[in-house]
């Protein structure tokens, strides 16, 4: 199964760039967990200042640019994973807030890419295993 994770982290997290400790942890975890084949994409996000909104509401279509929220969970990150079971998802995210540090992993399972769309498979849930 495929599992979309999203990080955000606490509110009471320093502001600014990360340590270089932080960064060679995290970097041990994503190594490992990409050699293991189970990590298929990661990413951290810039600001909500840097991104914009698209948005439809009876034909209209609204662009708003950022932050066009404000909110204290905000997603930092996120993570595509291929795991046996949620349970593997809920274990490989405790691993991840050991280096990440307070905050919460949303885990999001993708639908099942023959749920997705009659006729041709859904190229964006489509692992290739």
């Amino acid at each position: 199964m495929q599992f979309l994770m999203f990080y955000t982290p606490s509110s009471s997290r320093p502001a600014g760039p990360p340590s270089q400790e932080y960064m060679d942890d995290m970097n041990r975890l994503i190594e490992a967990s990409v050699k293991s084949g189970e990590l298929l994409a990661t990413g951290g996000l810039t600001p909500l200042k840097d991104g914009a909104r698209v948005s439809q509401a009876t034909g209209k279509v609204t662009v708003t640019d950022g932050p066009f929220i404000e909110s204290t969970e905000i997603i930092g990150g996120f993570a595509l994973f291929e795991l046996p079971s949620v349970e593997a998802a809920i274990e490989s995210s405790k691993s991840f807030l050991k280096v990440a540090g307070d905050g919460q992993v949303t885990i999001r399972p993708l639908m099942d890419q023959t749920l997705v769309c009659a006729g041709e498979p859904a190229v964006a849930t489509h692992s290739g295993r």
